[in-house]
């Protein structure tokens, strides 16, 4: 994700932090097509049919974003983080305004990586994780974090570190420790019972 424009992502992000509109005008087209990436990847996990397109959630996250005008952005991994947060919930609120679960979303499993710990399908269930990424939250805020960066936003693990002032040993430490927790959660089977 770490593009040559990185420096100048965060000076318009600070500068947009201070209140100056103009640089949120230079910064949206230089981010447009990564939040259109981190989108893309939020809708391969919606269930097929989903009528929440990946454009829409992009739009919708950019109109929260502008609200988010008082946020003291620190860099670019951090803009992406609160980028990534904010489509999740967009998917959330949609899925509980669509009354999802309760006509026939099913309790299936989620998949937190392409080669993860738990089977890959379309139609996973975000009510399911984000219900269990909550309870990890109450556990362990920097776990729930590192997994949110890291799966919903994209981020490497040095992005992430950088993103959460932390080591990398630490971001990995957690995010194999979250993935566990979750697939355990998700699945009812600890990850050495699958």
């Amino acid at each position: 994700m770490a593009t040559s424009e990185s420096p100048q992502i965060t000076n318009l992000l600070l500068a947009w932090g201070e209140g100056d509109e103009a640089a949120l005008q230079t910064l949206m087209p230089l981010v447009y097509e990564e939040l259109r990436r981190v989108a893309a990847r939020h809708m391969r996990h919606q269930r097929e049919g989903h009528t929440l397109q990946t454009t829409a959630l992009v739009n919708e996250a950019y109109l929260r974003l502008i609200d988010a005008s008082r946020v003291q952005w620190q860099n670019r991994s951090h803009f992406f983080a609160v980028s990534a947060h904010l489509m999740r919930r967009i998917l959330v609120d949609f899925a509980r305004s669509r009354n999802y679960q309760k006509r026939g979303g099913g309790a299936q499993a989620v998949s937190l990586d392409e080669a993860m710990i738990v089977a890959p399908e379309r139609g996973a269930d975000l009510l399911a994780l984000d219900e269990a990424l909550t309870r990890l939250q109450a556990l362990n805020e920097r776990q729930a974090k590192v997994v949110e960066l890291r799966y919903f936003a994209g981020l490497s693990e040095d992005e992430t570190a950088e993103a959460l002032k932390v080591s990398v040993r630490t971001v990995r430490r957690d995010w194999n420790f979250a993935r566990a927790w979750l697939h355990r959660e998700l699945t009812g089977r600890a990850v050495n019972d699958a």
